[in-house]
């Protein structure tokens, strides 16, 4: 058998041999694959279309800057215009007043700039031993090594030949704050240089914060000098019903790691705003500052920035950031319903992106699947769950008919088990 040449991301290559879904156009929410099958995007693909696919405004500017100016870095001495400006519009939505703008490629750059970052401000100031990184179990903070590093998910973690590609690293209970602290006691505060969460947990299975959990987990990090990161890259941009997540839940970061919905996946873009805490050691000293030597070949690039501009001028103009709080009271309602089929241990929502955690009976992969048949796309995630996060141009009743076909699956498969035990 022929194996194709492309290495698909995050897959079991001979499972997916022969059933690749090969989408080749997209409109709105709307996916169209070679077979012709059309396709609503019920994860915004990895939860970034926002604003839907194939908007010719967002391709016009794209145009429109290519032919001005396609790509200069920023290293050193150099800028770009839209760069320059991408960054004063981020700091001006910034929840973290009077915030500096690092800019790359994606979510998995910037978690590795921002957890190199935490380590070299440590560094700098004289708490040469602050290099631990704690993070949740079950979190999901890219792929590169750092990101594989602190992996709570131990399946991205294993194979290596150690526990952590990078050292220092440690995990605690998703919602456990006691947890932390205990860690911190074992560890000791002047070893551990920050606590890193995702507001909403996302591929771990979609967990939003329980209440006064971040309360306290903000308590301890500030009474033991510990750093707190917020991983936005998928809550960032609108997807609980604010511009950042860190808003709605009242958190106070020192950095917050953004990518995904800033270009609404029209180009690949991701970042961290730095809070002036850790930012000014690197700029107020005169001669005597050090360079954080951060950077990536497309760090600032003009046409991606470009894209972000618009995607955000789209998200203020259209109100979809508004529109994403409605539609997951619009999500939480029917998986609120969807809760008392057999098949369902529980649903989760924090924001417009929810979980429907299966029982034992079932697996998540196989219902998916099977979704895919009625013509809606969910996604597989750890605990048996399947992802609902669809871009916010969606309607009410798209949503409905979406949680629906989850349903129709689920109905079909309990009426057969019991046909086949009669």
């Amino acid at each position: 058998m022929t194996t194709p040449a492309l290495w698909s991301a995050q897959a079991h290559m001979p499972s997916v041999i022969g059933r690749q879904i090969n989408v080749i156009s997209a409109k709105g929410a709307y996916l169209t694959t070679d077979t012709g099958a059309r396709l609503f995007d019920g994860t915004a693909s990895l939860w970034y279309a926002n604003i839907g696919h194939g908007r010719e405004e967002m391709a016009q500017v794209a145009y429109e800057q290519m032919k001005k100016l396609e790509v200069y870095h920023v290293f050193g001495r150099y800028t770009n215009d839209r760069a320059i400006e991408l960054s004063e519009r981020l700091v001006s939505l910034s929840p973290i007043a009077n915030a500096k703008v690092i800019l790359n490629s994606g979510g998995s750059d910037a978690i590795d700039a921002a957890l190199k970052l935490a380590r070299r401000y440590w560094n700098l100031v004289g708490r040469t031993d602050k290099k631990v990184i704690i993070s949740r179990e079950h979190s999901y903070h890219g792929l590169h090594a750092y990101g594989t590093s602190v992996a709570g998910l131990d399946f991205n973690r294993e194979g290596y030949g150690t526990d952590s590609l990078v050292d220092g690293t440690a995990r605690v209970g998703k919602h456990d704050a006691g947890a932390f602290a205990a860690a911190i006691k074992g560890i000791g505060a002047e070893n551990i240089a920050a606590y890193l969460a995702e507001p909403v947990m996302g591929t771990g299975g979609v967990h939003p914060p329980q209440e006064g959990y971040f309360d306290e987990i903000q308590r301890l990090c500030r009474e033991n000098d510990i750093l707190f990161i917020a991983d936005e890259v998928i809550t960032g941009f609108g997807r609980t019903g604010e511009m950042f997540a860190s808003t709605r839940y009242r958190l106070q970061p020192d950095m917050i790691v953004f990518a995904k919905g800033v270009t609404s996946g029209y180009a690949a873009l991701g970042g961290i705003l730095v809070a002036p805490r850790m930012w000014q050691p690197f700029f107020e000293r005169g001669a005597d500052s050090p360079i954080y030597r951060h950077g990536t070949t497309y760090s600032g690039h003009p046409v991606t920035a470009a894209l972000a501009l618009k995607n955000l001028e789209i998200l203020e103009h259209e109100g979809l950031v508004a529109r994403s709080a409605a539609l997951e009271q619009v999500l939480a309602n029917e998986l609120k319903a969807i809760e008392s089929h057999e098949l369902v241990t529980s649903t989760r929502v924090g924001g417009f992106l929810g979980a429907i955690e299966l029982s034992s009976e079932i697996s998540a992969e196989a219902v998916s699947d099977q979704v895919i048949e009625q013509g809606f796309i969910t996604r597989p995630l750890r605990g048996n769950a399947l992802q609902i996060s669809p871009p916010f141009i969606s309607t009410d009743q798209e949503i409905r008919d979406l949680v629906a076909a989850v349903r129709g699956v689920l109905d079909y498969v309990n009426v057969n088990a019991v046909k086949a035990t009669a």
